[in-house]
């Protein structure tokens, strides 16, 4: 209290000084309408004080003294005020608080500015008077210098303690009602949390999109790769083809994960944040930048709705992914829409590992069990296929997922339209 209350006084007398043109103005306004010349020596009138706090309200609705105040709040007060969020307009809910707040800060800063004004001035005269060579009046009562005179220091210290406690209970109720008046609105704080929402959301959804594409990427790299060097010496040509399917996977990845990082960096993703997003329609260059032998059978999607276009696609990217580690020979993709569902199956058939041939290092069938056993960096366990299960479940549709007698088979069905 004692080192908050000399900034806390600071801040009522700024309410008084703030105060001050009102006061001025209404001094004039009562002169003219009474055919009086204005006193503006004496501007601290009740009647005057009074009839101008409607007009500070009225300025408090329009006026933008929302930062003001909250600046002055925290720093002067000492008040814990939650700085508001940017509103693109300003609501009535907080023009009414904003007013209030402006209305008692000037109003109480008034009244403690005109008592500093008053009270220090006097206590120090009282000081003065038992040193005045001569008889004086105050407060309409004659004093005579002198030993009797010696009360009126003491008065004067009274009324100084008055003026200090004044101040520092009228800056404790502004302490305590700065949060109140000046913080967010129900309003705005149900506006934050929703723009919250929708950031994380955001965020979540940048998540999957890059580790859908870096996972299909380091995958088809990893393959790719091994097939090279197995076969580098032995059939250049096919090395070539598996060194330009690394390449062009892994300048996407770079690309989605650039861009990514950007908009992260910059704060909250905007809602169109991310690359471009793929859809169904860009399935060929998925099994081209793959490097496997994938053969497509593709119905007519032009009836598929954009947004479960483009998670059927990473859906897609997904099971391409898992087929490639998991699965043996070449990979069957159908896409197909079948009444109000659209159909996805992905499958390998046996053979050799995709994109590979039959000497290059694959995940090789398990002689005990006849299925294909997961090599370093399985995705079953990790969070492809939790991402896979997420973009089916927010879609209302169904998936099945899973090693089966001949390989690898994923078979997805997304609702069309939104089922309650």
């Amino acid at each position: 209290m004692r080192w908050n209350l000399p900034r806390r006084w600071a801040c009522l007398i700024l309410g008084g000084a703030l105060l001050m043109p009102y006061m001025m103005t209404g001094v004039l306004t009562s002169g003219l309408l009474q055919g009086q010349s204005a006193n503006f020596l004496l501007p601290l009138q009740l009647g005057v004080f009074v009839a101008v706090l409607p007009v500070v309200a009225v300025t408090g609705l329009f006026l933008p003294v929302r930062a003001l105040e909250v600046s002055a709040a925290q720093g002067l007060l000492g008040a814990r005020v939650e700085t508001p969020p940017r509103q693109a307009g300003r609501s009535w809910q907080e023009r009414w608080r904003t007013a209030a707040w402006y209305t008692l800060h000037l109003g109480v800063g008034g009244l403690v500015s005109g008592c500093t004004l008053a009270g220090v001035p006097f206590t120090v005269f009282t000081f003065a008077v038992p040193f005045v060579g001569g008889p004086e009046r105050m407060l309409g009562i004659a004093v005579e210098p002198g030993w009797a005179a010696l009360r009126w220091p003491l008065i004067g210290l009274a009324v100084l303690g008055a003026v200090v406690l004044f101040a520092a209970g009228a800056g404790a109720l502004l302490a305590r009602l700065a949060p109140v008046l000046l913080g967010p609105t129900p309003g705005e704080r149900l506006a934050a949390a929703e723009r919250r929402a929708r950031t994380l959301a955001e965020r979540n959804r940048l998540a999957r999109e890059l580790h859908d594409s870096v996972g299909h990427a380091l995958s088809v790299v990893t393959l790719q790769a091994a097939a090279a060097g197995r076969v580098l010496d032995r059939d250049p040509e096919t090395a070539r083809t598996a060194l330009a399917a690394i390449e062009q996977s892994a300048r996407a990845a770079l690309d989605d994960l650039d861009h990514v990082l950007g908009v992260l960096r910059e704060g909250d993703p905007p809602s169109d944040a991310g690359p471009p997003q793929a859809t169904l329609a860009d399935l060929g260059d998925l099994a081209a930048a793959s490097g496997a032998e994938v053969r497509r059978e593709v119905g007519d999607l032009t009836g598929v709705p954009a947004v479960v276009s483009r998670e059927a696609y990473r859906i897609v990217q997904e099971a391409l992914t898992n087929a490639l580690r998991h699965g043996q020979g070449p990979v069957r993709l159908a896409v197909a829409v079948q009444d109000d569902d659209l159909r996805l199956e992905i499958t390998n058939e046996t053979g050799t590992q995709p994109g590979t041939r039959s000497d290059a290092p694959t995940n090789r069938p398990d002689a005990r069990n006849n299925r294909p056993s997961a090599g370093p960096g399985d995705r079953v366990g990790g969070r492809g296929m939790t991402g896979m299960r997420e973009r089916v479940r927010l879609l209302r549709g169904d998936l099945e997922a899973g090693p089966v007698a001949d390989g690898w088979r994923v078979s997805v069905r997304l609702p069309l339209r939104s089922v309650p």
